[in-house]
């Protein structure tokens, strides 16, 4: 055999293994899918987002759970995304070789590879434990947690890809460094950090472990962020986990959501990287 031919035979086996690989990933996330697809339509009805998280054996819905989401949610978001671009500015644009920087980066690599279990046990010892009350503003702190080291990678790496032409331009013409972060530097990156606020949301909404530890649940409606507030997420975990076929449904329809909103915002944020 030849130096050419073993290298031909190297590579097949190389290409062979990967597409095995692939195959065997894209088996079981297909299979996922679809039996999501099956249980969750079959779960899915008008009173689903119309009634309240029911008793066992009773009609109900989701509505409660699906509203709490969405508040905790969207607070989150409107929390985090402005800490996480501020500070991916600062690390792209003036901390790129200061201490305080190197401290930013190393801190934010921890919180994006740390469970958010723990971010939610932080939570309930901070916030919870001290005022001796769940609550939907402990569950809101602790998704933004999580929100804000995933926009300060993204900010940080999308404005690094901003060629340095643009703002040795800008500042030719004597314009302040402010200005040329706000008007150059961070419009010509704001599809790829408008993407990374994208996926940290779908990635918050679909979290269990930081909400059983901070807003709990709430078999009712409840728009006091005071106090504990149903999510979708708990709602699924407790509902899955019991015998009655009616919580049952009902869990797989709110897996069902989930997965469409998380599956939504993911196609939006490659639809977006794409057309940068």
């Amino acid at each position: 055999m030849t130096k050419y031919e073993k290298r031909q035979w190297i590579n097949r086996v190389a290409l062979g293994l990967s597409l095995s690989a692939m195959a065997f990933g894209l088996f079981f996330l297909a299979w996922i899918l679809w039996e999501i697809v099956r249980q969750g339509i079959a779960g899915l009805s008008i009173a689903a987002f119309t009634q309240m998280t029911p008793a066992p054996n009773d009609e109900g819905g989701l509505a409660n759970a699906i509203y709490g989401s969405g508040v905790m949610v969207l607070l989150a978001t409107l929390v985090g995304t402005p800490i996480g671009i501020f500070a991916g500015i600062y690390l792209a644009e003036f901390g790129e070789k200061t201490w305080l920087g190197s401290i930013t980066r190393f801190v934010n690599d921890i919180l994006l590879s740390a469970p958010s279990i723990v971010i939610g046990l932080f939570i309930y010892t901070l916030v919870v434990a001290r005022f001796k009350s769940f609550s939907a503003i402990a569950g809101v702190l602790a998704l933004a947690l999580i929100v804000i080291p995933v926009v300060i990678r993204t900010t940080e790496n999308m404005l690094r890809l901003v060629p340095n032409a643009l703002r040795e331009a800008a500042y030719a013409l004597g314009t302040p460094q402010w200005r040329v972060i706000l008007t150059i530097t961070l419009r010509a990156a704001r599809s790829g950090v408008l993407t990374g606020v994208l996926l940290a949301v779908a990635r918050i909404a679909g979290e269990t472990a930081p909400l059983l530890f901070t807003a709990l649940s709430n078999q009712f409606w409840s728009s006091d962020i005071t106090q504990p507030m149903a999510s979708l997420p708990v709602t699924i975990f407790k509902f899955a986990m019991s015998p009655y076929e009616n919580w049952q449904k009902l869990a797989w329809a709110g897996v069902f959501i989930i997965t469409m909103f998380v599956l939504t915002l993911n196609v939006l944020a490659r639809w977006l990287t794409r057309t940068k």
